[in-house]
């Protein structure tokens, strides 16, 4: 008999489904880190193209870890009066960890000394291409400097540039009074909420860049190669129109067209200081104001109430021509902003309100245009000039009489008014120029006692900003104050022409003074009703 090889039978297959295949702990883990690290590496790539601010995604990152929190609080399993203990005592923790990191804070923010070394920044051509100044041709020579504050008294500081190279000089601008350069109140302001804080606002969002003449004896030269004590032409100070404390130093020689800027750096004067020079400038308590101050904060529609700024003597209609065919005039400071105008084809006044968006480069910390960061306006609640109307007023200011002029637009494209006004000036004062020589004319910021752009610093001392009778506004048709920022509209520029004293030439300066934006002529000797073209 054969015997057969034995075979096995094959097992039929289990019914039942195996196991799903478990992911491996550590892998887990792996996921986990590489999702934290896309996010982390994510974030970073967005502070760096500065798209956001460092404190909005720490802030961001709090919400997240808070709400991981939560989570797991909810899936404990312990019973809930252990939670709820948990829960107090975490919240407990927060509280006095947030009071504690605030104190800290704001000692170091706030903190002042007689002698501080302040830190600058100092940017080099690749650096700062859009720079609308006139560079000499030694910009970026003489690089390499450190900054030494030295507190006289309550308000009068040294500002000591400190070599670190053997061919740099050692220059001190010294006995500055910064309570000149410190948002002040004019006293009949101080008890009106609404003048107060439109006052505070433009004082401190405003440019004011002073010059002391190196020969002055607040000027000090020593040391290095020979060419700064040879050629320096000025040494300016200025605070930049950005929130409190943003200041810079500016050096100039003199070449075949002017002034020339060879050195410049920014740096943040100690907050601190200009919290108690505040407090001695107003008398009020700096943290009623801090956060508008250091922060920008709209203060759109505040009632301004011009009756408390002066008293209207007589008012009249004036004539006035607004040309919307006449070119862009361009000199001074407008000739190299026309690199920071970002709209192009613009060639006369009425490109600015035909409807197109017309953008400039932003002015951003520190204190720079930036062409990355388009500035928009607002023209088109402009587009319609409606009338002029020229006013004697008395100012609290002084017993003398002076003028104030009211220009009144309106839109075709919303409802409502825009009134612009200029208060508080002599016009028999005002400079008998050409057109082309606008620059050399009243050329003010806009806000209550407001200083020029560009002073010289012993006409400041003469003239401290909080005792004038200045004051440039934007209204609307119930005394609310518009952000003139947003419109586009940095401040006026004034003279009379220069063969007939009868017509006065106005224009208004852009965001940054970029460009003018438009020119209005008021024949001021005789009433007529407004024309234009």
């Amino acid at each position: 008999m054969i015997e057969q090889p034995n075979v096995l039978e094959p097992v039929p297959p289990s019914k039942a489904r195996p196991p799903a295949p478990t992911t491996p702990k550590h892998a887990s883990v792996w996921t986990k880190c590489l999702l934290a690290s896309a996010v982390l590496l994510a974030a970073g790539g967005v502070l760096a193209l500065g798209v956001v601010l460092p404190k909005w995604l720490f802030l961001l990152a709090f919400l997240v870890a808070i709400m991981l929190a939560c989570r797991q609080w909810i899936c404990w399993q312990v019973p809930w009066r252990s939670k709820l203990l948990v829960l107090v005592g975490g919240v407990s923790v927060l509280l006095v960890a947030a009071g504690v990191g605030g104190y800290v804070y704001v000692i170091h923010r706030y903190q002042v000394a007689e002698v501080m070394k302040v830190p600058i920044l100092e940017y080099g051509h690749s650096q700062y291409p859009e720079d609308p100044a006139h560079w000499s041709i030694h910009y970026g020579n003489y690089n390499g400097r450190t900054l030494t504050l030295v507190q006289k008294d309550a308000t009068h500081f040294d500002f000591v540039l400190e070599p670190l190279y053997p061919f740099i000089a050692r220059i001190e601008i010294r006995d500055v009074d910064v309570s000149l350069m410190t948002p002040g109140l004019p006293d009949w302001v101080k008890e009106d909420d609404g003048l107060r804080r439109i006052a505070l606002t433009d004082r401190q969002w405003n440019r004011q860049e002073v010059r002391f003449d190196v020969r002055s004896p607040h000027i000090t030269i020593t040391g290095g190669d020979g060419f700064e004590k040879e050629h320096i032409y000025s040494v300016e100070l200025a605070k930049n129109c950005l929130n409190a404390g943003l200041w810079e130093i500016l050096l100039f020689e003199e070449d075949e067209s002017g002034k020339a800027l060879y050195y410049q750096n920014w740096f943040t004067f100690p907050l601190g200081h200009y919290k108690n020079i505040f407090e001695h400038n107003t008398g009020f308590d700096y943290w009623r104001h801090w956060y508008y101050l250091e922060h920008w904060s709209d203060p759109s529609g505040t009632i301004v109430s011009m009756e408390k700024l002066r008293t209207v003597v007589e008012e009249r209609k004036v004539s006035t021509t607004f040309d919307r065919n006449e070119r862009v005039i361009v000199q001074g400071e407008q000739i190299n902003k026309r690199r920071t105008t970002l709209t192009d084809d613009i060639r006369v006044w009425n490109d600015f309100y035909d409807g197109r968006q017309v953008q400039f480069a932003s002015f951003i910390p520190p204190g720079r245009y930036s062409v990355d960061v388009p500035r928009n306006t607002k023209y088109g609640r402009l587009d319609r000039f409606e009338k002029a109307i020229l006013r004697r007023i008395q100012s609290p200011a002084t017993k003398e009489p002076l003028s104030e002029l009211e220009l009144i637009f309106s839109s075709s494209k919303q409802p409502g008014m825009c009134r612009f006004f200029v208060s508080g000036f002599e016009f028999a004062a005002l400079p008998r120029l050409p057109i082309h020589e606008y620059p050399r004319g009243l050329y003010l910021p806009m806000g209550i006692g407001t200083p020029p752009f560009f002073q010289m610093y012993n006409e400041l001392q003469q003239h401290p900003p909080h005792l004038g009778p200045y004051v440039s506004v934007l209204l609307d048709e119930t005394g609310g104050w518009i952000d003139h920022h947003a419109i586009g509209i940095d401040g006026p520029v004034m003279h009379l022409d220069e063969k007939d004293p009868g017509l006065l030439h106005v224009y208004l300066l852009s965001y940054e003074r970029h460009t003018l934006i438009a020119h209005l002529v008021i024949r001021v000797d005789q009433t007529h009703e407004p024309s234009m073209h």
